[in-house]
Formats: C-alpha cells, sequence, structure tokens
C-alpha cells in the first residue's frame, strides 16, 4: 500500500499574500500575544475576556445555579442513607422510608437531567418526558378515582408524547440544531 498525503484545506500557503485572515499570524505576532498575556498574568490585569461573565467551553457542564455548593450530590447521599436505614429498618415504616429515598434520589438526578437538557449540554429528552408522564398518571390516578384504569395510560401517553416533542424542539434551539448529544 502506497503512503497517503495528509488532506490540505483550503487556506492557501503560509507564504502567500492573498490568505490574510484573521485566522492566521506570523510567529511574531504569536509570540507578542503570548509575551502580552504573560504580562497581564504577572501584574494581575484579566484580559476583556474573562473580565464579563464566563462563557463555557463545549465540553464543559452547565453550573449550578446555587454555585460551587453540592446540593445534588447531597440529596442523592442523602437518599442512598435513608435507603440503607429503611431496607434495615422493614416494615411499613422500612418501606415508606425506601419510598422517600427513591423519590429524593430521582429528584437528585431530575434536577441534573432539567440543568443539562435547557443548557444544550446533553439531551435528555425522554427521561424529563417520562418524568411528566408518571407525574400525570399519578394525578390523574389521584384524583380521578372513579375513572377505568385504562384512562390514565391514555393521558400519560399522551402527555409524554407532547412533552418529548417540545422538549426536543427545545434542546434542539439550545443545543445549536443538534437531536440528541
Amino acid at each position: 500500500m502506497g503512503k497517503r498525503s495528509r488532506k490540505r484545506g483550503d487556506a492557501p500557503p503560509s507564504g502567500s499574500p492573498s490568505g490574510g485572515g484573521a485566522s492566521t499570524s506570523n510567529r511574531a505576532e504569536r509570540d507578542e500575544a503570548r509575551r502580552r498575556r504573560a504580562a497581564n498574568a504577572s501584574s494581575g490585569a484579566e484580559p476583556a475576556a474573562l473580565s464579563s461573565p464566563r462563557r463555557r467551553r463545549p465540553g464543559e457542564r452547565p453550573p449550578a445555579p446555587w454555585g460551587n455548593f453540592p446540593l445534588t450530590e447531597l440529596t442523592v447521599l442523602i437518599a442512598i442513607v435513608i435507603g440503607v436505614i429503611g431496607a434495615i429498618t422493614g416494615g411499613g415504616q422500612g418501606r415508606t422510608m425506601l419510598v422517600g429515598a427513591m423519590v429524593l434520589g430521582s429528584l437528585g438526578g431530575l434536577e441534573l437531567s432539567i440543568r443539562e437538557h435547557f443548557a444544550g449540554f446533553r439531551s435528555h429528552t425522554t427521561l424529563l418526558a417520562g418524568a411528566c408522564t408518571v407525574v400525570t398518571i399519578l394525578l390523574v390516578f389521584l384524583v380521578a378515582t372513579t375513572l377505568p384504569a385504562y384512562v390514565p395510560l391514555i393521558v400519560g401517553a399522551l402527555v409524554f408524547g407532547g412533552a418529548f416533542f417540545v422538549l426536543r424542539e427545545t434542546f434542539k434551539r439550545r443545543s445549536g440544531g443538534l437531536g440528541f448529544r
């Protein structure tokens, strides 16, 4: 097999004068920019890009609204502790503790999913539509106790379909046109 050459972009060779653009620079310009950044860092002056609100890189998770406090992690930890205690306790009280632990742990994970989805970081469309469906089925079942059992399921299926469509379109808008990530 022969050796394949590297593919070149449409950019003209570095020596040609017609290729002047914002993306091309010579070594002296890059060295000067490096010296300026080093001087700013040593003098304590912040560059203009960092003094404004920080923009996330593409692979960086969205920040929590409460800052660096690990609220989601603590919520999940408390859910685990309550679940273990509920499993050890047993009986009616243990079952109640297990259900509470599952709800608390689910809320911790759901919060992270909502934050990532609406920031356009990662699509959680099915999970969020499923959560809407579970809440809807539970509410219909509790409010209209005399309805046949299939009615909450039909309402839940309709809610799932509508929520899925809306959440998917929202993620596409937030992520720059991607359907999933």
